[in-house]
């Protein structure tokens, strides 16, 4: 006599399962929502830097010299931070070196206040030094006091695009760049892809 009254409770729970697992597909239905197995990848939660001054900002920080852009890191991407630098105004030869000098230092330098509130940060530390070609460097070669690929890759990055993009350091929109060691040099190219990932490798053109 217990076997069907344990058959009818058992029968009971597999009924009250049922017209559960039905409730919750009429709600999902009902919300326009299907259900799925598949995990969704709904990206990266967004970031809450503003990667951008105000004019405000921007005005406090200018001193004696000439219009700049470099470019810092913010939220994991390369962003162009517009500097007052004090620049040669013969920008060939000698003066090529010392601007591309002036712009490692600018890279190198601490953000200001403002730059840190909006989320800027640089990975170019000093010290670092430019110097001119050797012999039989191509032509616009800048050579760095330490090999480029021993860099961090956010701040060969930086000092990549910030080159490419000079009107007084590009050789054709890249940067040529070497070392201190006889390793031949490289020209590095700046791209969109580099400047949203600047921990990536940093591209590069045949000689």
């Amino acid at each position: 006599m217990r076997v069907p009254q344990q058959r009818r409770r058992w029968r009971g729970r597999r009924v009250a399962a049922l017209a559960g697992l039905a409730v919750v597909a009429a709600v999902t239905a009902g919300c326009g929502i299907r259900p799925t197995s598949v995990p969704v990848d709904a990206g990266g939660a967004p970031s809450r830097m503003p990667c951008s001054l105000s004019d405000a900002s921007l005005a406090t920080q200018a001193h004696e010299g000439v219009p700049a852009r470099v470019y810092l890191v913010c939220a994991s991407g390369l962003e162009a931070v517009d500097r007052t630098v004090r620049l040669p105004e013969d920008r060939t030869g000698a003066g090529r070196v010392l601007t591309a000098q002036a712009l490692l230092d600018e890279l190198a330098a601490r953000p200001s206040a403002s730059e840190r509130e909006a989320g800027f940060t640089t990975y170019v530390q000093t010290p670092l030094k430019v110097s001119a070609g050797r012999a039989g460097d191509p032509a616009g070669t800048l050579r760095l006091s330490r090999q480029p690929e021993d860099l961090p890759p956010a701040a060969l990055a930086q000092i990549v695009c910030t080159y490419a993009e000079s009107a007084a350091t590009s050789v054709d929109r890249a940067a040529v760049l070497g070392g201190p060691g006889d390793y031949p040099v490289r020209h590095y190219r700046c791209d969109q892809t580099l400047k949203e990932r600047p921990e990536s490798a940093v591209p590069t053109l045949a000689p």
